[in-house]
């Protein structure tokens, strides 16, 4: 029997170099539409991969499969005939063939796409209140150091004071939506660079602030010291993290960028095992650039020089900051995540980046290993001069032994395939001790966690006075 006989609704015929050398509609068509030629290779990855399995069997096989085509999905019924004598012909022969439209993403799904493309190639991150005015700032790069500094010294200015925006007359700060997507120049760098700004908050209106992200075309130009001016008796000191941060970070970005946007078929139809091989190649590329981050953060909580700035903040505030950052990874998940309501404030002396840092880290975490359809909790509490905000997850749990070692470095508790460094919590707790504070847990096997980062309690002076 082979695929000449009667019942076929299409047959082909593929020689030993993987070569279809006819065939008929709509084997043809899809050949064409996946760029293949008849006669020429094989160009259906899928159609191929059976054919493989077909000779290994060295008799008739029958199976399914899938395929993607210019705007169309195929699943089809195929039987493969290998030809005898271990030639490595076959033929076959398709009795079923369905074609449906490929799933197209939605508008939220494309945003927060786009939005995770630009975060990771961003060389500045700033926090905005909801006049765009600075909250917090933290800059990757070397010629964006200045800026940061300014930025720095003048909280509360909006963020359009720091840089200029070519062809504007119009006064500043315009709605973020004129200044999304923005060309802008920053004085001390040559490069070109674009804002993409963010709403936090409802929807598209950044009642709650916005995230500032500054992406630049180019990568820096980096300069390293010749060793050798140096004199024989001078010391060096070598920051190996930070140096590889700002020379790494953009190529790492650029290639998770050009992954998704190939995984998502923006770029024009794939076969699916391709798109699954370039969010292999994403997945990687992110965990690059957070063990990058991870190494360069160990080196600053790790100098002898290391301080922060400590200043007037709302625990209630930073939580709700969190939790918005990290909503739609909770979401994806099955995760509940419940923040602080409105109007819940608890007042701490701290830096706002490094508790941001601290709760991302924490919440980041519970979403990652909480069981699906499971709630995240950030709770608020103060006691005598203590201000806390717990992390609460109904997890599997930690043993005491595994809560002794959670917090050291690289420590990672037998988690070897999640992808993180085990750094996040060794670099939060030595954050939240610079502070003043302290990061532990609490928890039992089977009953989850609760990670309870303390801070100092702001105390107006009346209040501290009268205690």
């Amino acid at each position: 029997m082979n695929a000449q006989s009667s019942g076929f609704l299409a047959r082909g015929r593929i020689d030993a170099d993987d070569r279809l050398i006819d065939a008929d509609e709509p084997i043809a068509g899809l050949q064409h539409q996946c760029g293949g030629h008849i006669p020429g290779p094989l160009a259906i990855p899928a159609l191929l991969e059976e054919i493989d399995k077909a000779r290994l069997a060295g008799k008739r096989y029958g199976t399914g499969f899938e395929a993607q085509g210019d705007n169309e999905i195929v699943t089809a019924r195929l039987d493969i005939f290998p030809h005898t004598g271990g030639s490595g012909e076959c033929s076959i022969g398709i009795t079923d063939w369905q074609v449906s439209p490929i799933p197209g993403e939605s508008d939220a799904s494309a945003a927060t796409r786009r939005l995770d493309i630009e975060r990771n190639v961003a060389e500045l991150w700033a926090r905005l209140d909801s006049a765009q005015c600075v909250l917090a700032v933290e800059t990757r790069a070397s010629d964006l150091e200045p800026l940061g500094r300014r930025m720095s010294d003048s909280l509360g200015h909006p963020w359009t004071d720091f840089v200029e925006l070519p062809g504007t007359v119009h006064q500043q700060p315009l709605h973020w939506r004129l200044l999304d997507d923005a060309r802008v120049r920053v004085s001390d760098s040559q490069r070109e660079w674009k804002a993409v700004l963010t709403p936090l908050g409802s929807q598209d209106r950044g009642d709650g602030g916005f995230d500032l992200f500054l992406v630049a075309d180019t990568a820096p130009v980096h300069d390293r010291p010749d060793d050798r001016a140096q004199p024989a008796t001078a010391p060096v000191t070598r920051r190996i993290g930070q140096e590889l941060s700002p020379v790494l970070r953009q190529p790492i970005a650029r290639i998770i960028a050009n992954a998704e946007t190939i995984r998502t078929r923006l770029a024009g139809p794939l076969a699916e095992e391709y798109s699954d091989y370039a969010a292999d190649i994403a997945a990687a590329g992110q965990h690059l650039l957070a063990l990058i981050d991870d190494l360069s953060d160990l080196e600053v909580v790790e100098s002898e020089d290391f301080a922060t700035a400590p200043d007037e903040i709302d625990l209630g505030d930073v939580a709700r900051r969190a939790a918005g950052i990290l909503a739609v990874r909770a979401k994806e998940r099955g995760i509940e995540l419940v923040a602080p309501e409105e109007g819940q404030s608890v007042p701490a002396i701290a830096e706002f980046r490094r508790v941001l840092q601290i709760l991302l880290n924490l919440v980041g975490n519970a979403i990652r290993y909480a069981p699906e359809g499971s709630t995240v909790r950030l709770k608020l509490s103060a006691k005598k001069a203590r201000a806390r905000i717990s992390v609460i997850d109904q997890g599997d749990g930690l043993s005491a032994e595994q809560q002794e070692r959670v917090f050291e470095k690289f420590e990672r508790l037998g988690r070897s395939g999640d992808g993180g460094s085990g750094l996040g919590l060794y670099i939060s707790r030595r954050l939240a001790r610079a502070m003043g504070g302290d990061l532990s847990i609490k928890s039992k096997p089977g009953q989850g966690a609760s990670f309870r980062l303390d801070l100092p309690l702001h105390q107006p002076a009346d209040d501290t006075a009268a205690g």
